[in-house]
């Protein structure tokens, strides 16, 4: 049987709430308010109840410590993609190949998904990846080249692209 287990762990972009499938980073999501409702989301999605427990996710949070420290620029973390299916998956798996630093149109991900018709599920993918941060959908822009939405925080997607870009990509 699966053990889920969450923490919440603080960075520069608000507290994100860790969620771990036993080894397995499951989700992870930049909390804007309520964590309870966070809670309850995943609650819903799992059809189980993570414990809560402060070293969950412990792998993830060093390197988000790392990450915000600028002295990583690449997460090494084992997922678990079971929270997407399809092409959501590959359109995710797809975002991780856009270097540190960079950015990629929803459109060119689509392209390097296999899909090149589908910007628009692409732009689906990332709205509903459970991988902030560590699955750089904030790397993904509009063909325009301005930085679009990051569920609902484009300050967030603004603040991490700045982020990368000062670091000397």
């Amino acid at each position: 049987m699966t053990r889920y287990a969450s923490a919440v762990h603080a960075t520069p972009v608000g507290d994100v709430l860790l969620t771990v499938a036993d080894d397995r980073l499951l989700s992870l999501r930049v909390l804007h308010g309520d964590q309870h409702a966070a809670r309850e989301d995943l609650v819903r999605i799992l059809g189980a109840v993570p414990e809560d427990d402060p070293f969950a996710g412990a792998e993830a949070a060093g390197q988000l410590d790392e990450y915000f420290d600028g002295t990583r620029r690449n997460f090494d973390l084992p997922l678990d993609w079971s929270l997407t299916r399809g092409f959501s998956r590959a359109a995710l798996q797809a975002v991780c190949e856009i270097p540190y630093g960079e950015t990629a149109a929803y459109g060119e991900v689509a392209v390097m998904a296999g899909r090149p018709r589908a910007a628009r599920a692409v732009g689906t993918a990332c709205a509903t990846s459970p991988f902030s941060i560590v699955v750089p959908v904030h790397r993904v822009v509009r063909s325009d080249g301005s930085p679009g939405q990051y569920g609902g925080h484009p300050e967030v997607k603004q603040y991490l692209l700045r982020k990368e870009q000062e670091s000397g990509a």
